[in-house]
Order: structure tokens, then sequence, then C-alpha cells
């Protein structure tokens, strides 16, 4: 079991990331005010939410030597203390009800080399850049909310 210990969403393709302490997430939209998370029509919704390793983000800092902070890798949520599986159709409970599916890895892009060179290469070993989901349950989430996988 883990912890949600960051909440981070923006509003328009390459606006600035807002953290936050707690967000509504839908099925239909994602983490409310993301512009992620709307499904488009015909879409399929795989990048709704995007989840990132606490360590994972710390590894990749200390291998490139700079200290950003977490939401620069332009994820949804911070997660501490759970390896995220790395395999599609996995779901996730996050607090009481939200639960998510992971869908792919987050392949990390060009705008992670631009924020420090060699950060690009250092998030792609072992899905290093997180994983994108799909919300299968919506409900609300809080920074310091448990996440748990679910057994089938």
């Amino acid at each position: 079991m883990g912890v949600l210990a960051g909440i981070a969403r923006h509003g328009r393709p390459k606006g600035p990331m807002e953290t936050l302490a707690q967000v509504d997430v839908t099925l239909e939209g994602g983490l409310h005010g993301d512009f992620r998370g709307v499904i488009k029509p015909g879409g399929r919704g795989r990048r709704q939410v995007t989840l990132l390793e606490r360590g994972d983000w710390e590894a990749a800092m200390a291998e490139v030597g700079h200290s950003l902070p977490w939401f620069e890798r332009r994820a949804n949520l911070l997660v501490e203390g759970l390896d995220l599986p790395q395999i599609a159709g996995t779901r996730l409970l996050i607090g009481e009800t939200v639960t998510l599916m992971i869908t792919r890895e987050t392949d990390p892009c060009e705008r992670m080399e631009a924020l420090a060179p060699g950060l690009k290469a250092a998030l792609l070993p072992y899905w290093r850049g997180g994983a994108c989901a799909r919300v299968q349950v919506g409900g609300t989430i809080r920074v310091g909310d448990t996440i748990m996988v679910l057994e089938e």
C-alpha cells in the first residue's frame, strides 16, 4: 500500500501546472480541470490520468544532477511507497472509491530534455516516466489518501 503524495493538473496544453490538496475525479473528465482527462469522441481515454512514483523521479533527478519539483514531469498524481505495476489492465484504488486502470507507460517527451539535459533518457528505463491510466470509478481524492493495487 502507498500514499498519494501529490496532485497536479494543467488546464491547457503546455499550460502551467497547478498543485492541489484534493480534486474530484470523473469517468468523463478525469481530474477536474485537467485538459487531458476529457475523453474525445471515439477516444479510449488511455491517458486520462498520469501517475509518477516519487522514488523514480528522485532517481532520475539524481542521475541528471538536478532537483526539480515532481510536477515538472507534468504528471497528475505523485505516488509514494508503492511500486506502480508495469502491466496494462492493473487496477488501483485511491482513497475509498476512486479506481484507475493502468493503460500504458507514460513516455517521456522532448520537453523533459528542455528541463534538464539527459532527463528524457533518465526517465526511459523501467517505466520511470510513470504510468497512464483511465478512470473506472470516480470520486474525490486527497493528498494523503492510500493507494493500493486491486487483486483481480
